[in-house]
């Protein structure tokens, strides 16, 4: 494919990197340490000096949680070979401490632990000669799942997450007390990569201007033996709202008029060295939007507008990458607050970076290897750039078994009995902190239902929601973007549908309901989320109550160990799980998981919930790489309206509407 084609470099800066490669240079950290290490990254002038001697910091975002292990030393190599001399990460909470006092930093037995070993990531990015910017939190935005807080928080009735309140504060103190265990011996002083840290993110976008709260992530960071340059980072049109000006460093994010933001961050600060925290390489997409790329010319055009201003610059993103299970986050769309104005984005983070989601080169790679040698004095030894793997296919996959979700809610075994809805933050499961992803189902048996008996959910549904009557589906099939402005979609509020044309007894009434992803951007109201249903529901304007509660995490645990699976009866307009196996004798190759032919649903593979299924696009395609991949393989596809025939597999990306969706 044209977009993965490699450019040529001219002769010049083909002589700079080959002079770059040779023995005789030294590595980036022989030059910074030779004699020994006395100090660490300064900005105490206006330009960066790390232990005595000038630099200029060429980085890149690479987040390790977005990405498998077996990966991280490939994709850390290929930064290091473009020429950049960091690279730049944020800190998932939500994954690290996934419930209350429960941690997983790579061996912690969550779904997630083969992306979350943090310090071997560290050790690994010094291995590779790249120093790091690291960006801990507590909040992350990233595009992530409640910018990376975790959803038990909001178990605490009238906690003020982001705020200088005692109680977040506190859960604050205790996750950075386990993190900086790790964190803090692995500072550049003591010997390790970590140059820098950030206070909290974009802080400025809540616009709350509070002082108060930055001075408490400072005061608890330096509890924590923390050492290092700190910085806070946020778009120059924010002004001073999420910074201290001054007394830490202020950095700039923006993907336009370099100049013009620059000038504007020197504004805020004197005699400090200028630093562009976040260069947008490109863009993330939110479902029902076409697919956002940044073209070679323009990326290298602003990369050079800052680098000659000049400024230090981190790349954001450097290495495209994936939202996987259901760590998504959703932006919001500012004037569509009276409807909830939820914006959900997709599986894929490949963000048009530099190095794809799935570890390929891409042409503004070489753009900015190019630049890199031609803007920095510096000349220090780099590796070879690591040969991409070639992703392909694997044959298709017929589906022979399916069971009903009807089937799954009436075995469930621990229903949970409420007199009133109650939130999947709030539900009294996983050791009290609640339920953080997936679904939660509400039942309700034994009505009697009239002939039109009409559904009426008050408020919003968070976020869309399968009405089933005696185990039947209600809702209309998605087949239109149309569609999304109708029942069963966050969009409208107080919405209503009718449960039965004739008289029923005995009925049992299911609502599933799923979470899209919590907020992970914005002004501090937008943190507040619950999700599930929250508000009354209503038949035939009676409130229901005493409902039984299910929660479907799908916790890799579980998926693996479903049982009932059997032929297929029905698979239109019939909520389903669908079950296909595949051997192959050695996983040697990536492929992606074309969903084209699906509706909505997930995608889990060997009992990992790979990412999200949704036919209005722009996404029609799940990355799969073959390090979550063995032997003897299942997939399980939760399809919430139409199955397809078969799991079919692509070698690229597929962007666009899928097949049973029209505009």
């Amino acid at each position: 494919m044209a977009r993965y084609s490699l450019v040529l470099l001219s002769l010049s800066t083909l002589a700079l990197a080959l002079s770059a490669n040779s023995e005789d240079l030294p590595t980036n950290y022989e030059y910074y340490t030779d004699g020994g290490i006395s100090s660490g990254l300064n900005a105490n002038q206006t330009y960066f000096t790390l232990n005595g001697k000038n630099i200029t910091i060429f980085s890149g975002t690479f987040h390790y949680f977005r990405v498998h292990s077996a990966y991280w030393r490939d994709r850390l190599r290929k930064i290091r070979a473009a020429g950049l001399n960091a690279v730049e990460t944020y800190v998932s909470w939500n994954l690290h401490e996934f419930y209350s006092g429960q941690y997983d930093f790579g061996k912690g037995g969550s779904d997630f632990q083969d992306f979350l070993d943090v310090e071997q990531f560290l050790k690994i990015a010094q291995e590779e000669d790249l120093f790091v910017l690291l960006r801990s939190g507590p909040y992350i935005c990233a595009e992530w799942e409640f910018g990376g807080l975790p959803a038990w928080l909001l178990r605490e009735d009238g906690i003020k997450v982001r705020t200088n309140d005692e109680v977040y504060l506190g859960y604050v103190s205790r996750y950075f007390k386990e993190l900086f265990k790790i964190l803090a011996p692995l500072q550049f002083t003591n010997g390790g990569p970590i140059i820098a840290f950030q206070v909290e993110n974009e802080y400025g976008n809540t616009y709350n201007s509070d002082s108060d709260y930055l001075h408490s992530l400072i005061k608890i960071l330096k509890e924590n033996n923390v050492t290092e340059l700190l910085y806070t980072s946020d778009p120059p049109s924010a002004g001073t709202r999420g910074a201290l000006p001054n007394e830490i460093l202020m950095t700039a994010n923006f993907n336009t008029d370099a100049k013009d933001n620059l000038d504007k961050l020197n504004g805020f600060q004197t005699n400090k060295p200028t630093m562009t925290m976040e260069y947008w390489s490109g863009w993330f997409d939110h479902f029902t939007e076409t697919h956002h790329t940044v073209s070679v010319e323009t990326y290298q055009q602003v990369y050079e507008d800052i680098l000659s201003y000049p400024s230090s610059v981190n790349i954001y993103m450097f290495v495209g990458s994936t939202n996987f299970g259901f760590t998504a986050g959703a932006g919001y769309d500012s004037e569509g607050l009276e409807n909830w104005g939820l914006q959900p984005t997709v599986t894929s983070y490949d963000y048009d970076a530099p190095i794809s989601e799935s570890g390929a080169i891409i042409d503004k790679y070489n753009a900015t290897a190019e630049l890199i040698a031609k803007y920095n004095p510096i000349k220090t030894r780099l590796p070879d750039v690591p040969a991409s793997e070639q992703t392909g296919v694997y044959a298709d996959i017929e589906i022979k078994q399916q069971i009903l979700l009807s089937e799954i809610i009436d075995s469930y075994p621990d229903k949970i009995a409420s007199e009133n809805l109650i939130s999947m933050e709030k539900l009294p499961i996983n050791n009290n902190s609640g339920q953080n992803f997936g679904y939660v189902v509400y039942r309700k048996t034994n009505l009697t239902l009239n002939s039109n008996a009409l559904l009426l959910i008050s408020g919003y549904v968070r976020d869309h929601v399968l009405v089933l009557v005696n185990g039947k589906l209600i809702n209309p099939v998605l087949s239109s973007l149309d569609d999304l402005n109708n029942f069963g979609y966050w969009r409208l509020k107080d919405s209503n549908i009718t449960l039965t044309d004739e008289a029923l007894q005995n009925a049992t009434l299911d609502l599933v309901v799923e979470n899209l992803s919590r907020n992970n951007f914005g002004t501090l109201d937008r943190f507040q989320q619950f999700k599930g249903l929250i508000d009354e529901v209503l038949i035939d304007g009676v409130s229901i109550k005493n409902w039984e509660i299910v929660p479907l995490e799908f916790k890799k645990s579980w998926n693996r160990n479903l049982t009932g699976w059997h032929e297929i009866q029905n698979k239109v307009a019939t909520p389903a799980l669908y079950r296909g196996t595949f051997e192959v004798a050695v996983p040697d190759v990536d492929t992606y998981i074309n969903v084209q032919d699906w509706v909505k649903g997930i995608v889990i593979v060997n009992g990992f919930v790979l990412g999200r299924v949704f036919a209005v696009g722009p996404q029609q395609a799940l990355y799969l790489p073959k390090a979550l991949l063995a032997v003897n393989n299942e997939i399980i596809i939760f399809e919430h309206f139409t199955a397809s025939d078969y799991i079919k597999f692509s070698a690229d990306p597929i962007y666009g509407l899928g097949n049973s969706i029209k505009q």
